[in-house]
C-alpha cells in the first residue's frame, strides 16, 4: 500500500499571463504529482530583491505518493515546462512559474538539494498569507508555531493585495464557469461527436440539433433550387424553437451547456442555398429571432477540408448525403469563416481538424480541451 503525504507548496508568477500560469501549473501538479486538496486566494505583491513586475502568489495543499526527492524533481520539471530557468548562482529574477515546497508533512529535511520546511518561509509575507488561508493551524515542525503566529510575527511588511482571480483543482472546475459552448462546423466535421464527449466528461447538458426528421432535407439534395427555401425556413423554425427551449432551461444538475450547433448556422446555410430575393426575406425573419436567442461563451469552429468531410459523410452512411457536391461544402466553409470574421467581438476558437482524430487519439482530444482552457484563461471567462 502506497502511503501518501500531505504537502504544502507556494506558487508564484510574474511573467506573461500570471493567472493562466498558476492555473495551468495546478492542473499539471494534479496530473503529475498528487491530488489537490486546497487552494488559497490569489495575492499580488511587488517583486522582492530585484526589479521586476508584480507577482501573483498562492499556496496549495495536496496528497502525494512521491518521496521528497521525486517530488522536487517533478516540480522542477514542471517549472522548466513553463519556461523557468533557474540560475546556477541562485539569486532572484522574474519567472513564469516558481514552485517551492513549504512543508512535506511534519518532516524536517536538510540535504544539498532540498531543505524542508522552507528556510525562508517565516520571513515572507507572500508565502505566509496564502498559507494561512488553507493551513492556519499547521505547526512548523522546527519553530513550533502555527501559520497564524508566524504571519503575525513576520517583519516583512511588503504590500499584499488579494485579487479577484479564482483558481480550480481541475479542468472540470474551470469549465463549470461556462454557461454555454457552441461547437460548429461543416457537414461531417465531427461537432456532434465532440459535443457528446465533452458533455460526458464534464457533466454538461447536451443540446443536439434535430434534423433527421426534416422532410425537405432528402428532397433538397435531389433538387436544391426547388426545395432550398422551404428547407431553410423549416430549419430556422425548428432550430429557433428547440434552441429557445433547450438553452432557456438550465439543468441544475449540470455544470454548463454544450451544443453541436449555433442558431446563426441558419443564416450561413441560407446565404449559400437561397436566391438573393429569398435570402433577403429570410434574413428579416432570422434577425428578429436571433435577437432573442442565447449567445455562446465560446464558439468553437471545427474546420475540416472538403476531402475529409466527404470521407466522414461517406463513413456515417446517411443515404441522402452521399451525393453532396464538394463545391457546396466549400461554400459552407467560406460562409462560416466569413461569419467569424464579421463578428470579431464573438469569442471564437478555430480548430484545423486536418491532422486531428479526437475520437481515436486521446492526445488530440486533450489538445482540443487545452485550446478551450487557454481561451477561457486568456479571456477571463
Amino acid at each position: 500500500m502506497v502511503i501518501k503525504q500531505k504537502v504544502y507548496l507556494s506558487l508564484g508568477s510574474n511573467v506573461g499571463n500570471r493567472h493562466a500560469n498558476l492555473q495551468k501549473a495546478i492542473f499539471r501538479i494534479q496530473q503529475r504529482v498528487g491530488s489537490i486538496l486546497g487552494i488559497s486566494s490569489v495575492y499580488e505583491n511587488p517583486a522582492i530583491g530585484f526589479e521586476g513586475d508584480d507577482f501573483l502568489n498562492i499556496a496549495i495543499s495536496l496528497l502525494t505518493p512521491l518521496h521528497p526527492k521525486e517530488l522536487l524533481e517533478n516540480l522542477l520539471q514542471i517549472e522548466q515546462d513553463f519556461g523557468r530557468v533557474r540560475s546556477i548562482g541562485g539569486g532572484y529574477s522574474s519567472r513564469t512559474l516558481d514552485i517551492d515546497i513549504i512543508y512535506y508533512g511534519n518532516e524536517v529535511i536538510q540535504n544539498e538539494d532540498l531543505v524542508v520546511p522552507h528556510p525562508q518561509m517565516q520571513h515572507r509575507n507572500f508565502v505566509l498569507k496564502p498559507l494561512a488561508d488553507i493551513a492556519p493551524q499547521f505547526y512548523h515542525p522546527v519553530l513550533y508555531k502555527d501559520t497564524r503566529n508566524l504571519l503575525q510575527e513576520c517583519r516583512d511588511k511588503t504590500s499584499l493585495t488579494k485579487v479577484k482571480y479564482q483558481l480550480f483543482k481541475d479542468r472540470a472546475g474551470l469549465f463549470s464557469q461556462l454557461q454555454f459552448i457552441a461547437i460548429e462546423g461543416n457537414i461531417g466535421a465531427g461537432k456532434t461527436t465532440l459535443s457528446k464527449m465533452i458533455s460526458e466528461d464534464f457533466n454538461a447538458k447536451l443540446v443536439l440539433e434535430r434534423f433527421a426528421d426534416n422532410p425537405f432535407l432528402p428532397k433538397f439534395y435531389e433538387d436544391q433550387s426547388r426545395y432550398a427555401f422551404p428547407l431553410e425556413m423549416s430549419f430556422l423554425a425548428d432550430r429557433y424553437q428547440q434552441f429557445m427551449d433547450d438553452t432557456s432551461q438550465f439543468d441544475l444538475f449540470k455544470n454548463f451547456m454544450v451544443s453541436d450547433y449555433d442558431i446563426f448556422k441558419s443564416l450561413i446555410f441560407a446565404k449559400v442555398t437561397l436566391q438573393n430575393e429569398e435570402f433577403n426575406l429570410y434574413r428579416k425573419v432570422f434577425n428578429f429571432m436571433y435577437k432573442e436567442v442565447k449567445k455562446p461563451d465560446i464558439y468553437l469552429y471545427l474546420y475540416q477540408n472538403t476531402e475529409r468531410l466527404l470521407a466522414n459523410i461517406k463513413k456515417r452512411g446517411r443515404d441522402y448525403e452521399q451525393n453532396i457536391d464538394p463545391a457546396y461544402l466549400e461554400r459552407i466553409n467560406r460562409g462560416y469563416m466569413d461569419f467569424i470574421k464579421g463578428h470579431p467581438s464573438q469569442n471564437s476558437v478555430i480548430l484545423d481538424m486536418e491532422n486531428l482524430d479526437f475520437v481515436n487519439n486521446p492526445a488530440d482530444y486533450e489538445f482540443i480541451l487545452q485550446r478551450l482552457e487557454d481561451n477561457m484563461l486568456s479571456s477571463n471567462i
